[in-house]
C-alpha cells in the first residue's frame, strides 16, 4: 500500500494536519502495514504538487510557533483516489514482524531470554487488543468497511496472541526441569 493513496484515503473523511495523518496511520493501520514517518511530510509536498490535495495554513487559538498546516483532498486528488481504489491489489497480504523472524532462530540463543521476549510480545499484543476491542464500538457507528477491516485487526491480534501464549507453554514445556530440578540443554532446534 502506497503512503500516497492511504493519505488521499485519509482526506477522503476529512480534512487533517500531517501529525494528524501520522498519528492516525501508526493507531489505525499498524497491523496492516509499516511505514516510515519521515515520508509523510516529503509525499504531503509532492501531492500537493501534482494538484491532488491543497494545503492552506491555519493559525490555532491560544497556542504559539507558526500556523498550522491542514490538508484537504481536490477533485483530482478524488479521481485519482478512485482509480487506484477500483485497480488490483499490487500484493497479497504479508505479515511482517522482526519479532517472528528473531523467534526462527531462537534455538541458538538463551532459552530463557527467548521467554523473556516472547512474554514481551504477549504484553504487547494484550494491550493492542484491548485499545482494538475499545475501538470496535466507536467504528461500529461508521462505514461497514472500516468496522470489518477494524474486526480483522480484532481477530488477527486476538490470533497471534493465542499463539504467542501456546509457543511460550511448549517452549517451557520444551525446556523444563527433571525430578532433580536439572534444567535440560536440549537445544530448540534438535529433536
Amino acid at each position: 500500500m502506497g503512503i500516497k493513496y492511504t493519505i488521499l484515503g485519509l482526506l477522503q473523511y476529512k480534512d487533517m494536519h500531517g501529525y494528524r495523518i501520522k498519528e492516525h496511520i501508526e493507531r489505525n493501520f499498524g497491523h496492516m502495514w509499516s511505514i516510515n514517518y519521515g515520508q509523510i511530510y516529503p509525499n504531503l509536498k509532492k501531492l500537493e504538487e501534482e494538484g491532488l490535495i491543497t494545503m492552506k495554513e491555519v493559525v490555532q487559538n491560544d497556542e504559539k510557533g507558526p500556523p498550522r498546516k491542514l490538508y484537504s483532498i481536490t477533485q483530482k486528488g478524488r479521481e485519482e483516489f478512485v482509480r487506484w481504489l477500483e485497480s488490483s491489489p499490487e500484493k497479497s497480504m504479508i505479515l511482517r514482524d522482526p519479532f517472528l523472524m528473531r523467534f526462527v532462530f531462537f534455538g541458538f540463543g538463551d532459552p530463557d531470554r527467548a521467554l523473556e521476549l516472547i512474554d514481551e510480545q504477549i504484553s504487547v499484543y494484550q494491550e493492542q487488543l484491548g485499545r482494538r476491542q475499545a475501538n470496535l464500538q466507536r467504528w461500529k457507528h461508521g462505514s461497514i468497511f472500516v468496522n470489518l477491516i477494524a474486526e480483522l485487526g480484532t481477530d488477527m491480534n486476538q490470533m497471534i496472541l493465542d499463539w504467542l501464549e501456546k509457543a511460550r507453554k511448549e517452549l517451557v514445556h520444551h525446556f523444563c526441569t527433571d525430578e532433580a530440578g536439572i534444567k535440560k540443554t536440549v537445544k530448540m532446534n534438535e529433536k
